[in-house]
């Protein structure tokens, strides 16, 4: 199939990438030149495990190519795939901006184009967002929404760090669509992905992705909060919830139920909040899903306390993505943390091999720019060197390498994912076990 995909970060990227795999001849659209550059140049807009080898192999078999010209890319493909941002606002309301934009160009080309042409809306939207695309795709194009054109919601359920495993290996497929053929066409799409298809009504399949990571960001929090308890208690954390994840009839997977530091990224606290917004514009009242963001505010505030009772100023980092495996800023907790510090006169120095300040583009860059402005100068590019110049060290992410390092027991170690090898040592501290 020949598909347009707008947006080149990280859902977008990802799907060039694994849609042009499977044989499909795929076109990126993307408003920043850097970004068609690289896709042009056969390289990535991220970093993320395998996508820099498929970008490459499907760049020179000649599936991928990318652009800034709106009227090329839909005029040359029968689907376009909607993967640009919907930033969150200060009261939780999405900035659909882009979406809207989006929708008004493919509209204005699908003017002069004949044929059925598929809109599909990968980008994460609340319930009528959908409805308002076709709408303004209608005005546009002068075309009948389901008679020239159709448009779908489909939610992607991709994780940073494993999301090319997660593309072809989803729990599902969702396909929100109230047109027959489109419906045909998805599946298509995805017929050499994974998991059930799951075709469902398009108000389903816009609320899910917020109903999943609102509980997600949830389970984190529970993790967390029985970790407080366990440790006043001097009762191993993770045992307890290793016999509470036994129990997979009622409650389900253990995936975030590790009592650790709190959640960051661009999903997570987007969606809740917006979750929140909704059930709040609805005179609904949720005080479960009102209370995660506290308590995830009060981890963050606890690790400060923590640093700060320890009495060393010196202050080593080691990962500053919120997960390893990634150089996604966006919400990092550890940047909150940081800034903090630095706010006291603690020096911080920071090693994370992904993050380069002059490679950060898009959203991540801007995230940065405004919450650590001064991180270029933190940045060191030997991890040894850090854990060396430091008095206390934070191991902040899961990335194997740390466990290489060679850290003298004089130095003061606060773990926050729980590496084995330096448990034992005088100056170890958990989170929370």
């Amino acid at each position: 199939m020949k598909i347009s995909i707008f947006g080149l970060g990280y859902v977008g990227c990802v799907s060039l990438g694994c849609l042009a795999q499977n044989g499909n001849q795929i076109i990126g659209v993307d408003v920043e030149p850097l970004k068609v550059d690289l896709i042009n140049q056969g390289k990535p807009t991220i970093i993320e495990k395998d996508i820099d080898n498929i970008i490459a192999e499907q760049h020179s078999l000649g599936r991928i190519r990318a652009t800034a010209n709106v009227y090329e890319a839909v005029n040359e493909t029968e689907i376009s795939i909607i993967c640009v941002g919907t930033p969150s606002g200060p009261e939780g309301h999405l900035n659909l901006d882009y979406i809207f934009k989006t929708a008004q160009q493919i509209g204005e080309v699908l003017k002069e184009k004949d044929g059925f042409h598929v809109v599909a809306i990968r980008s994460t939207v609340l319930p009528g967002t959908n409805m308002k695309v076709g709408a303004m795709i209608e005005e546009a194009s002068g075309k009948k929404r389901n008679v020239d054109f159709s448009v779908v919601s489909n939610p992607e359920f991709l994780r940073e760090g494993t999301a090319v495993a997660d593309y072809y290996n989803p729990p599902y497929t969702v396909i929100g669509s109230d047109n027959e053929k489109a419906k045909q066409i998805m599946t298509e799409v995805y017929s050499q992905v994974g998991g059930s298809m799951e075709i469902v009504d398009i108000p389903v399949a816009e609320l899910i992705k917020y109903i999943n990571n609102s509980y997600h960001a949830l389970k984190v929090v529970f993790g967390n909060e029985v970790g407080s308890v366990c440790k006043k208690l001097g009762i191993d954390s993770h045992e307890v919830m290793r016999l509470f994840c036994l129990d997979t009839k009622l409650n389900l997977s253990p995936y975030y139920f590790k009592p650790g530091f709190a959640y960051g990224g661009s999903c997570l606290p987007k969606d809740l909040k917006a979750l929140k917004t909704l059930a709040h514009d609805s005179y609904i009242d949720v005080p479960v899903i009102n209370s995660i963001e506290a308590s995830n505010t009060r981890s963050k505030n606890a690790l400060l306390e923590l640093i700060l009772k320890k009495g060393k100023m010196k202050v080593g980092v080691m990962g500053i993505s919120f997960k390893a495996g990634t150089d996604d800023l966006r919400y990092s907790p550890i940047v909150d943390v940081i800034e903090k510090l630095i706010g006291k006169g603690y020096e911080v120095k920071v090693f994370d091999k992904n993050v380069h300040v002059s490679r950060l583009i898009g959203k991540n860059k801007s995230f940065i720019k405004e919450f650590l402005p001064h991180l270029d100068n933190l940045l060191i590019e030997d991890m040894q060197e850090v854990a060396d110049w430091a008095d206390l060290i934070i191991l902040n992410n899961s990335d194997k390498m740390y466990r290489e390092l060679k850290i003298s027991d004089s130095k003061a170690i606060v773990d926050l994912v729980r590496f084995p090898e330096f448990k034992g040592m005088p100056g170890y501290e958990g989170i929370l076990w």
